[in-house]
């Protein structure tokens, strides 16, 4: 075997022991990153990608209110207000003139999904909170509810409660 044939060889061994190093290690990544519980996109300026543990470092809040059954529960999560605000939709001062037309879409992992307006998470606008659930009676919620869930206190019909929340979309 020539020189010339030896360093071609060390550079073939060199590049394929180079490849398998960075396969193993993005594998090793993608099997350590936590998974997105919640995509938020649309016509804001920040699109966030949150994992549950994203979603538990928000300022926190708990309701009590009656589930679907009559059964009073009480609910621990993080107000949708907050999550907006991160991504940067108008709230407060900024929703006025068309930007009250705004909306939001709910989606759920099921296919299913809820419209509401900017403005019902808004605590200039009203009192009530909206809530992005994880935690039911103090326990995280199962898998029929969760991981998210939102709950709306005051609505008469559960309908808006959407389980299995895994996208916001901010639309115009």
């Amino acid at each position: 075997m020539t020189l010339v044939d030896r360093h071609w060889r060390s550079r073939a061994i060199f590049s394929s022991l180079l490849v398998l190093l960075l396969c193993a290690a993005a594998n090793v990544f993608a099997q350590a990153a936590p998974p997105v519980a919640l995509h938020l996109t649309g016509d804001v300026p920040n699109h966030l990608d949150l994992t549950l543990a994203d979603i538990a470092a928000f300022p926190r809040q708990t309701i009590h209110v009656t589930d679907e059954k009559g059964t009073p529960v009480e609910y621990s999560g993080v107000p949708v207000a907050e999550i907006l605000q991160k991504a940067g939709a108008p709230l407060g001062k900024e929703l006025k003139g068309p930007k009250m037309a705004v909306a939001v879409i709910a989606r759920a992992a099921d296919g299913y999904h809820v419209l509401f307006s900017l403005a019902e998470f808004d605590p200039d606008f009203s009192d009530r909170i909206i809530l992005l659930a994880d935690r039911r009676d103090g326990k995280p919620l199962d898998n029929h509810e969760g991981p998210l869930r939102f709950v709306v206190p005051g609505d008469k019909r559960h309908a808006r409660w959407i389980h299995g929340v895994t996208m916001l979309e901010v639309v115009p």
